[in-house]
């Protein structure tokens, strides 16, 4: 097996378990990640932001799979089913993941879902009607990433 696959594997596998901090080890310090909710996020925000999912996760099951990788990029799928926190709705949620990698670790994740069909789940019925909006996604992205500041902080206290 590659090595840059087996991190996959590691990654994922530490996500199914809830391990936030065995996720952020899997990553280069110059990480940049990105998926629709967290658009641009670099350096230790990015694992900051898997401790902080980790931490809060409710009702939670994660499933992987095809993770291909060679010396500098990979790809996975996953899908995870889980309760949101600020509604108390349930998501299934299915993602392409793509990487790329850089001295062992990952230095750049990309994340790809539907938003639309994700805030219908996570939203409700104003998802479903406006979940393709700017004013939808911005709200969403303006909210998680207060709580990702709020966690950080909480976490350096």
């Amino acid at each position: 097996m590659h090595p840059n696959i087996a991190l996959i594997e590691r990654f994922y596998s530490c996500f199914k378990v809830l391990d936030g901090d065995g996720m952020a080890q899997c990553y280069h310090d110059q990480i940049e990640f990105s998926d629709p909710v967290f658009p641009a996020l670099k350096g230790s925000k990015a694992g900051a932001m898997w401790k902080m999912l980790c931490s809060q996760a409710q009702g939670f099951e994660l499933v992987f799979s095809e993770a291909q990788a060679d010396d500098t990029a990979g790809t996975a799928h996953w899908e995870a089913t889980y309760i949101f926190s600020a509604t108390g709705r349930n998501v299934h949620n299915r993602i392409d993941a793509s990487f790329r990698f850089q001295d062992g670790k990952i230095i750049q994740h990309r994340d790809s879902f539907s938003f639309w069909r994700w805030s219908s789940m996570a939203l409700g019925p104003v998802g479903m009607l406006l979940g393709w909006s700017p004013l939808v996604k911005n709200k969403v992205r303006r909210q998680a990433a207060q709580n990702l500041e709020r966690f950080i902080q909480k976490s350096a206290a």
